[in-house]
């Protein structure tokens, strides 16, 4: 690629929704769209072994969230569905776990602190409440990535009986008066958003990450944002967008350090370039609903000015030049 080294800094990998299940093909909530529950194993079995066989070796792995499916649950299936897609994951490139909707119909918030799916181990930030998912690391010196908990305001992985599930339900039911709240309040626009099956960015947090955002812009830093859920419109159909999500783009177009936000969530991918901040909105597609002789993974090296993102199967290449 022309002005870009051969060499980059570092590379990662990043993998989303693969919802594995032990069960045979399904369908999505709306029964629109197909999904391959047992083969989703294979197709990350098929990204693991690319990155171990690539002449750069990523650095870490991004796993956006929704790793093993809901279905599990009703099973009892969860924790021998969580062992067989972590066995995978047991090469020797960093896993950092993003927490979707998903991991919330297996599990506990608790139960997910406690967690092999609980990353920020060696990255906790001692600012934060206990229970909110949330934390950065620094694979080299000048980049930052940041992984966020988009469930720390939802009704999903909270006890009925909690402040934070009351504060939840009081927003959902503002714009939703479904009787299934997986059930979008509308047929089209914004509002479709709020359903159970998405969540928001509580204060405390999104004050924690303006806080980190400030000393990076010091810095000068680079900063990728990491979470299942996207929060710019023009990436992800609206029924897949965070509640709050005006709250956390305010946040991070109050910031020059900030060069991309990746999320999962929306199966069908995309992307949009912010354009008052340059900041790209990237949602990568997912596993689940990826036929079995395709794939959905893809390797991002990055350079001093740019990260260059080559997709296999259904995710497109994209070169993300960082805003000037």
């Amino acid at each position: 690629m022309d002005g870009c080294p051969s060499t980059p800094l570092f590379t990662f990998g990043v993998i989303a929704d693969i919802q594995y299940a032990d069960l045979e093909d399904g369908f999505n909530y709306s029964r629109t769209r197909k999904r391959f529950y047992r083969s989703s194993l294979q197709l990350l079995k098929n990204a693991q072994r690319s990155w171990a066989e690539s002449a750069v070796r990523p650095e870490f792995i991004l796993q956006l969230g929704d790793i093993i499916d809901g279905f599990n649950k009703g099973h009892g299936a969860s924790e021998r569905a969580l062992d067989t897609v972590l066995r995978e994951f047991s090469g020797p490139a960093e896993v950092h776990h993003v927490w979707g909707n998903h991991e919330f119909y297996n599990f506990s918030r608790s139960a997910l602190l406690r967690s092999r799916l609980n990353s920020s181990a060696l990255h906790r930030d001692l600012d934060l409440s206990g229970d909110v998912y949330a934390y950065s690391f620094s694979p080299a010196p000048g980049f930052t990535f940041v992984v966020l908990d988009a469930y720390d305001v939802s009704l999903l992985g909270r006890e009925p009986s909690s402040e934070q599930y009351g504060q939840a339900m009081d927003l959902i039911k503002l714009y939703n008066n479904n009787d299934d709240l997986n059930c979008p309040p509308v047929l089209e626009g914004l509002q479709r958003r709020f359903t159970m099956f998405n969540g928001g960015f509580g204060q405390e947090q999104l004050d924690w990450l303006h806080a980190l955002l400030t000393a990076s812009d010091d810095k000068r830093d680079r900063v990728t944002i990491v979470s299942h859920v996207p929060v710019h419109p023009g990436s992800t159909d609206p029924i897949c967008l965070a509640w709050n999500y005006e709250e956390l783009l305010a946040v991070i177009r109050a910031h020059s350090s900030v060069v991309c936000y990746m999320a999962g969530h929306s199966h069908d991918g995309g992307y949009c370039q912010d354009k008052d901040t340059g900041v790209h909105h990237v949602t990568i597609d997912g596993v689940i609903e990826t036929p079995p002789d395709s794939d959905a993974f893809s390797t991002v090296s990055v350079y001093a000015d740019r990260m260059v993102l080559k997709g296999e199967g259904r995710v497109e290449d994209r070169v993300f030049l960082f805003p000037s």
